[in-house]
Parts: C-alpha cells; structure tokens; sequence
C-alpha cells in the first residue's frame, strides 16, 4: 500500500485529489494534513472521513515540529496543495500568502529532505509566469508574477526546485492552469457568479470583462497530478493546461444562460490592480506522459452550475460568512 501525505487536502483541489486518488487506486493510504483556514472546509470530504485508510490532522504547514513528527513516520511521497491562492485577498494582505505559500512549504521541503521522502509534489500555478499577449507559457518560460500570491508560489517553487539541485530531493512542479468544479470556494469567479445567480444578486465582473484565463476541470487536473506522482521525473516542471481558453465575459453569460437569468445581473467594475489580461500554457511535456483533458469545458460548466444548485447546503452557510 501505498502511503502519502496531501496538505491542504480539505481544500478545494486538494479533496478532489483524494477523491479522485480512492476512485482510482485500492491499494493507497492518504494522511491530511490542513489548518482548516476558511477555504480549507471538512465538508468536502464528508464522504471520505469514515475510511480506514484516510486520516485527518488538523495542523498548519508552517509548524516545524508538528511537520517534522509527521514526515518522520514515513511517506512514499508528500503533495504540497496547501496554500493561501486568491489573488484580491493577497492584494489586501500579502503577509499570510508569504508565510503560508513561502515559509510553509520551506518547512515540508526541510522535513522531507531530514526524512527521505519518496517525492516530493509541489502544486502550482500557471500565475507564476504573469500574462501573455500570445502564444503559451513553457516550463522554460521566465518567472513574472505580478500579484502578491503569484510571487509567493513563484518562490515556493523556486525553493523547491533549489531542494532538488542542491539536497537531490526528488522534487516535481506541476503548474495549472485554473480550476472549476465541484467543493470551488465561493469567492472565486465561477462558483461566486452562479451562488450570486442564484440569489438574484448581481455578478461583479472586473474592468472589460476581456481577461482570458484557460480552464481546467478540477478532475482532469487531479489525475494530471496523479501521472506526475507515478512518472513524473525528479527536478521537472508540467504545465498542467486544459485548452480550454474563455474569456471572462463568455463564461458570465455561460452561467446565466444555464440558469435562465438574465444579463442585466452582469455588473462592470473597477479593474483589480496588476489583473494579468491572459494566461495560456504549453502542455508537451505533460502530454509526452500520457495526459490529454478528458473533460469537454461547456458541459463540464453546465454540470458545475447542476452542482452547486443541488447542494445548497454546502455553499449558502459559506457564503452567510464571507
């Protein structure tokens, strides 16, 4: 049986991870390990807690010595999903997306390096490389982030990658390009605008609507990071992309159209600063392993909007305290 550990798993790509990991493989063992930050909710696991070979650890990152007692007992490989990652929030605080993004995933790197672990995941984003007029990112590209949580995983990546040059830490990097599906906080652009749909409130679309982001199914992404662990190579980088490229607009009027709203909820309003106008990654290498997007972005949309009109109860009491 295989044992890893996943933090940040009680978030929302890290629990469709495990779901996807139980869906897919019999014989593993997966340990949790997440603070529970507002983001980090036990209900999207609720179907998982009861495992036997599931265990959950409340705890933080960026505890040295809960992080070292924990890698200490042993792990084949270490998934580093933990993270604060919306980008207004790190405008208006930087400092937790430094000490979480940065310093947490020193701490892990430091624990794995003492204890020998297996692999080491490092999770990702494609905001790392800041925004592109045309053409896509590499893994090559240079690092240009510009928001307070893009450099922050800029950083952590580049401290990762340091582990494997410098300690040969067997360290992979998988950057994403953004997530949608089910268990999505609702404070991120999709999930926000169908729980606002929902309640007739109006759909706060910044600046011209024309930023343009390629999305991925949530699914999708976790068995990309599924091929990493198992074939992916020590010291390399995969751009994890769904070609799937919208723009903001577009997927506005997707939300509203599947729900029979109208658009006069569309509510234009000041840009955020330093709002990248496009990202779009180069996906070779992650092909040349085997992984193709399975998941057609339309309907997977549709579904979304299916989802979180079926599951009030997981979103509305998240929402009453945001």
């Amino acid at each position: 049986m295989h044992k890893i550990l996943v933090t940040g798993g009680c978030g929302f790509i890290g629990s469709n991870f495990i779901r996807y990991m139980y869906n897919s493989y019999p014989d593993i063992r997966i340990v949790n390990l997440d603070k529970l930050t507002y983001a980090g909710n036990p209900e999207n696991l609720k179907d998982i807690e009861g495992r036997f070979d599931y265990t959950f650890i409340h705890g933080d990152i960026c505890d040295e010595k809960l992080v070292d007692g924990l890698i200490s007992e042993g792990f084949d490989a270490v998934l580093n999903f933990a993270a604060e990652s919306h980008v207004d929030r790190s405008i208006t605080g930087p400092k937790e997306f430094i000490q979480t993004d940065v310093f947490g995933t020193f701490t892990l790197l430091e624990a794995c390096r003492k204890h020998g672990v297996g692999k080491f995941i490092q999770i990702s984003t494609d905001e790392v490389y800041g925004s592109i007029e045309s053409g896509s990112f590499t893994e090559d590209s240079p690092l240009r982030p510009n928001s307070p949580y893009s450099a922050s995983k800029a950083a952590a990546d580049l401290i990762a990658r340091s582990y494997f040059v410098t300690y040969g830490l067997p360290v992979v990097i998988t950057r994403s390009s953004n997530n949608f599906g089910p268990y999505q906080y609702p404070e991120k652009l999709i999930p926000l605008f169908i729980t606002n749909a929902l309640e007739d409130k109006k759909l706060p679309l910044y600046g011209d609507g024309l930023n343009v982001r390629d999305w991925i199914y949530v699914e999708d992404n976790a068995r990309a990071i599924a091929l990493v662990l198992e074939k992916g190579e020590p010291g390399e980088i995969y751009n994890v992309g769904g070609g799937q490229e919208r723009t903001n607009i577009e997927i506005t009027r997707l939300i509203l159209r599947f729900l029979s709203k109208p658009e006069s909820l569309i509510e234009y309003v000041e840009d955020r600063p330093g709002h990248d106008r496009r990202y779009s990654l180069a996906t070779s290498k992650i092909s040349a392993l085997g992984f193709k997007p399975r998941k057609d972005f339309e309907s997977m949309l549709e579904e979304t909007v299916r989802w979180y009109v079926e599951n009030r109860w997981w979103w509305e009491p998240l929402k009453s305290g945001m």
